[in-house]
């Protein structure tokens, strides 16, 4: 989408033909037939490219998203509306917030939400006019300006609170790597410490080196799936290095001090698979200590025991059979059992989980999970159900 695309989309006729794709219904090409009688390609390609959109959008937005817009990457990229309200929420009212790489403005909605004044810059003139777009649409347009800037032209020391969400992708697609990040992480540590205080976005998966020495790191899980991690700097890092979340409870899991390292020992009647979060927080001796239970093996984060405590940080299995992995005595045990349904999880495993479902052949009726995994260096399939 171009600009002068987008634009159009905001004057009374583009209105009127997003209305218009909005109402046209799921065959593409009757869609374009229908708009074309009134508009013309370029607009009839914009507003049906934005409706589509926005369909697409309400899983992560709810409701909003029938006034926003969004462009394809904004909206892959943007975090779902529970997550950045949870953030948002960190930030005291009223505070003066330069975001910094806004995107759409999700994370800007959220922080005006909370109460916050928003400066938000983006270095794309087309993401930075859609952003300034969303805030006007939800009526935010009084505590959320919105310009086209480099990150590094903005002064965070003008600011209460700094906000940074850096490009993760690149020509090539996704990077993982934060010194590919724009602007690249040097850059962003710089502005952190200029800040009074700041939140970091960053990937879940980012390497605990790249965490800065006195700043605390959240991963926050949705649902059961991990989202994104928050580096909270200066005055909003709360002091405990690591925490967990959970989403849309808002349970946190922060480090105790008491415990060391989880022991390991035998399978027991039960299996805890911990929450995402919890795993990348090293949080995992947290949950085991919660459940009176030990690791099956100490490099890998599935926890077992005979205990009936549960958690809501770790999902619970009940132990049926346990054996040496190989995919005849798996199938054999699972036909044995006569289940035809089966969940594969693994963790430290090399087995293709697609080619493994295919290959079972279960003609059952009953279900099971099976829990692939490695002790001691061997293959284990451990077969189980949700308890």
């Amino acid at each position: 989408m171009e600009l002068d695309s987008f634009l159009g989309l905001l004057t009374p006729r583009g209105q009127e033909a997003l209305a218009a794709a909005e109402s046209a219904g799921d065959d593409p090409v009757a869609a374009v037939t229908r708009l074309r009688k009134t508009y013309d390609a370029d607009l009839t390609s914009a507003a049906l490219t934005q409706a589509g959109l926005r369909r697409r959008a309400a899983e992560k937005f709810g409701a909003d998203a029938r006034v926003m817009y969004f462009t394809p990457n904004g909206l892959e990229q943007a975090t779902r509306r529970e997550v950045a309200d949870h953030r948002a929420l960190r930030v005291p009212p009223g505070s003066r917030v330069a975001d910094v790489c806004c995107g759409i403005g999700g994370d800007t909605l959220a922080l005006a939400r909370a109460g916050c004044v928003v400066e938000a810059v983006d270095a794309d003139p087309l993401t930075a006019a859609v952003a300034r777009a969303n805030a006007e649409a939800l009526g935010f347009g009084d505590r959320i300006t919105v310009r086209t800037a480099d990150a590094a032209t903005v002064d965070p020391s003008g600011f209460d609170v700094l906000f940074a969400d850096p490009a993760r992708r690149t020509a090539r697609g996704r990077t993982f790597d934060p010194m590919a990040y724009s602007p690249p992480w040097p850059l962003v540590l710089e502005m952190a410490r200029a800040a009074r205080a700041a939140c970091l976005k960053v990937a879940p998966g980012i390497d605990y080196a790249f965490i800065p020495q006195g700043a605390e790191a959240e991963w926050v899980s949705y649902r059961g799936e991990v989202k994104e991690a928050a580096i909270w700097c200066g005055a909003l890092a709360g002091g405990v290095g690591r925490r967990a979340t959970m989403l849309p409870s808002g349970a946190t899991l922060t480090p105790d001090p008491a415990l060391g390292t989880a022991e390991h020992g035998p399978v027991g009647r039960f299996v805890h698979e911990p929450d995402g979060a919890a795993i990348r927080a090293h949080l995992v001796a947290e949950v085991a200590d919660a459940v009176g239970g030990h690791l099956l093996d100490p490099r890998i984060a599935y926890i077992t025991g005979d205990g009936p405590a549960r958690t809501p940080w770790a999902s619970r299995y009940e132990v049926h059979e346990m054996l040496p992995f190989s995919l005849k005595r798996l199938r054999a045990a699972l036909r044995e059992r006569g289940v035809g349904n089966v969940t594969i999880k693994k963790r430290g495993s090399a087995v293709d989980v697609d080619r493994l479902r295919k290959d079972l052949r279960l003609p059952g009726g009953k279900s099971a999970v099976v829990i692939l995994t490695r002790i001691e260096e061997r293959p284990f399939a451990l077969i189980c159900t949700p308890s």
